[in-house]
């Protein structure tokens, strides 16, 4: 029996597919304790999930899955795709992360944001790879602790720009969204706060980070973020959407001031972290996006949505808000 939405109720923007979950460890080749936060791309007329996977250890790797449709016949490599390497790469001691994908067309290449789980903390790590089989790493980009990272597809003047999320190690500092630049994609500067996490009761206060890449719009760069709410019971992991200036990603044009998703369905509000709903992909087909994401962090799933009614929901909110 599948699980249904009260939408009137719920006001999100994205419809949960009927088959949902679309991926978890019962279709896996091999054996997992989870699979979860898979990256999204369209590669070679297929779509492409790169998910994150998680051992029976509690070390993560990452796997590709790829599907006509984006929703069953899923081809899944029987191994590993992309494999943490601590004896050349130390920062992947603990495991590879929650991936972001993004098509570098004046390369000509694919770029893969991840986090690295070092012994320092989590970090960002880059590669990039024409195939998905074979990947050329890039190394650590950002000191830990520092996740959530994607690059846009274009350079702004010379120089490559990465949306991630460096965490304080004070307990009462929030948590923001920083912007950083690049001529080379290796060494990075001009960082700068760009998306504040808000305070108080809101539903976004405290930690705020990146959730799929940036995706180019005729009305600007639209962002879509999550939240965490701390509650009594433990955190709520919601989504919002913010519009980037196209030409100076330094600039929010707009900011929702509600959540457009949350867990509402059973498996996003039960399994190993509960009330989490966590996308790292969303693929837009002639103006409707296939979102992907983590539930609970136990599976994968899909929900749609369309362009225009994000881009018009972002839109009726006061301009440069950043808070």
């Amino acid at each position: 029996m599948k699980e249904k939405i009260d939408r009137t109720f719920s006001r999100e923007l994205f419809t949960r597919h009927p088959d949902n979950p679309i991926l978890s460890v019962k279709d896996w080749p091999y054996a997992a304790n989870s699979v979860f936060n898979a990256a999204a791309a369209e590669v070679d007329g297929k779509i492409l999930l790169l998910a994150r996977v998680e051992d029976f250890r509690g070390i993560s790797h990452l796997t590709a899955a790829r599907s006509n449709n984006g929703v069953d016949g899923w081809e899944i490599d029987t191994q590993p795709t992309l494999r943490p390497e601590p004896e050349h790469y130390p920062e992947e001691l603990w495991g590879i992360e929650d991936p972001r994908i993004t098509w570098l067309e004046e390369l000509e290449q694919w770029a893969i944001a991840y986090t690295a789980f070092s012994e320092g903390g989590p970090l960002v790590s880059l590669a990039t790879t024409k195939d998905f089989k074979t990947f050329q790493r890039l190394g650590p980009v950002m000191p830990p602790e520092d996740k959530d990272a994607s690059l846009f597809p274009v350079r702004f003047g010379n120089l490559w720009a990465m949306l991630h999320r460096p965490v304080a190690k004070l307990a009462t500092i929030e948590s923001h969204i920083w912007l950083s630049f690049s001529p080379n994609l290796k060494h990075w500067g001009e960082h700068q706060e760009v998306i504040h996490a808000r305070r108080g009761a809101w539903w976004d206060a405290s930690k705020i980070g990146l959730s799929a890449p940036p995706m180019q719009t005729s009305e600007g760069w639209l962002v879509l973020y999550h939240g965490v709410r701390t509650t009594a019971s433990g955190s709520i992991y919601r989504l919002g959407l913010v519009l980037l200036d196209l030409e100076n990603p330094r600039k929010v044009v707009r900011r929702s001031d509600e959540w457009i998703f949350g867990p509402k369905a059973s498996y996003e509000r039960e399994g190993d972290v509960d009330d989490v709903v966590f996308p790292c992909g969303w693929i837009n087909q002639n103006g409707k996006i296939l979102m992907y994401y983590g539930a609970a962090d136990s599976c994968i799933c899909l929900a749609t949505a369309n362009l225009k009614d994000l881009i018009d929901f972002v839109l009726k909110y006061p301009g440069n808000s950043s808070h």
